[in-house]
């Protein structure tokens, strides 16, 4: 049997399409689809065009009962709410034990016997380990940065790709991380003599971080060296002026010297803070995640599939005191050499693409 067991019409419109056999109430349709809702809040029903409410009808995978009276020859359609396309290129954490214990496990295989559970284990650190190196699971996040300068880290977060602002074109421009401050995960409150300031249970008094608060009301134009022309540093030749004046017109620091805002990781409350310039500015975050966040991200791109069944023999069998020191040093060459291919593969890389961006290479620059 193939593996595509969908007609290209539900594929591409995402809804079933079935015709009432007979009139009446309580009728029964058998949804198809390679990847069935998990419940009847993920679809739609219409009968005759017109969608049903909710009440009028419930699900049991993977069958639909329309309460509601449906005519002879009437069209019935099932159509899901937020589908998404291309999930053939993966393999899901499901078939992946699966066809593990198949091919691996048993009697006169590689693994006599080993727990499911132990299996789906190494599975899963697999993905969370493919995902940092090999495949990386990235997502985009959308907001509009308010007052408060923060953006909380998405509840997958692991670690971000690229932080922009969208301008009034649609163009991303990069946000450069601020290296020259930081986000303190605790203010010590002190006295008019700087002395720390303690409960009466013996412990540390926090307070507002004075550092937050002149990042959030710095003008970047400052470090940037985005200035007016009637800046009166700017043609000064004193040099005291301008080491005082930092981020003039003379020696500016490459890295500071852009126009598109600064960002700042808070570690300690989870979340990304930016300079005040960037208020009110589409921001786009785009982050890892490590592929475990829900049950429909724990899969594995076909191209990595051998990878990670490669992954999991190794470190069952290293695992287990019986299994001798060669097989387990074998399975550790198979892992890395499948792991290599798999990251080759996935880097993506198109002949066409390439010999495109280095035409541009080959221009006369005039000096």
């Amino acid at each position: 049997m193939g593996l595509i067991n969908e007609t290209a019409y539900q594929y591409y419109n995402v809804s079933e399409k079935f015709t009432a056999a007979t009139t009446g109430t309580g009728q029964t349709f058998t949804l198809t689809f390679d990847s069935l809702p998990a419940s009847e809040t993920e679809f739609r029903v219409y009968v005759a065009g017109v969608e049903l409410d909710p009440a009028n009808y419930s699900y049991a995978s993977p069958i639909v009962t329309v309460s509601s009276s449906i005519t002879t020859g009437q069209e019935v359609r099932v159509e899901f709410r937020d589908r998404k396309l291309g999930s053939y290129r993966y393999i899901s954490i499901e078939d992946i034990v699966n066809n593990f214990m198949i091919a691996y496990v048993g009697n006169g295989k590689l693994i006599d016997d080993v727990k499911r559970s132990d299996i789906v284990f190494h599975c899963k650190r697999g993905i969370q380990e493919f995902s940092y190196d090999i495949h990386h699971v990235e997502k985009i996040q959308e907001i509009e940065l308010g007052l408060s300068l923060c953006m909380p880290m998405p509840q997958d977060y692991v670690n971000y790709v690229r932080l922009s602002f969208v301008d009034t074109a649609g163009v991303e421009n990069i946000i450069t991380p601020a290296r020259f401050t930081s986000k303190p995960s605790e203010a010590v409150s002190q006295d008019s003599d700087a002395e720390y300031l303690f409960t009466n249970d013996g412990e540390l008094l926090s307070t507002d971080s004075v550092t937050n608060d002149r990042f959030s009301n710095f003008d970047t134009a400052n470090l940037t060296g985005n200035l007016s022309e009637d800046d009166y540093y700017i043609n000064q030749d004193y040099a005291t002026q301008r080491a005082f004046h930092m981020g003039g017109r003379f020696g500016l620091n490459p890295e500071t010297t852009t126009r598109n805002g600064f960002f700042v990781i808070d570690e300690e409350s989870g979340k990304i803070c930016f300079s005040s310039d960037l208020s009110g500015n589409i921001i786009t975050l785009k982050y890892v995640s490590d592929g475990l966040g829900t049950d429909a991200e724990m899969k594995v791109h076909k191209f990595a599939e051998e990878a990670i069944y490669k992954h999991i023999a190794y470190n069952v069998v290293s695992t287990k005191l019986s299994a001798p020191e060669y097989i387990v040093n074998r399975y550790k060459k198979e892992r890395r050499a499948a792991m290599r291919n798999a990251k080759l593969r996935l880097s993506n890389l198109k002949i066409g693409e390439i010999a495109q961006v280095m035409r541009g290479k080959s221009k006369h620059i005039k000096h």
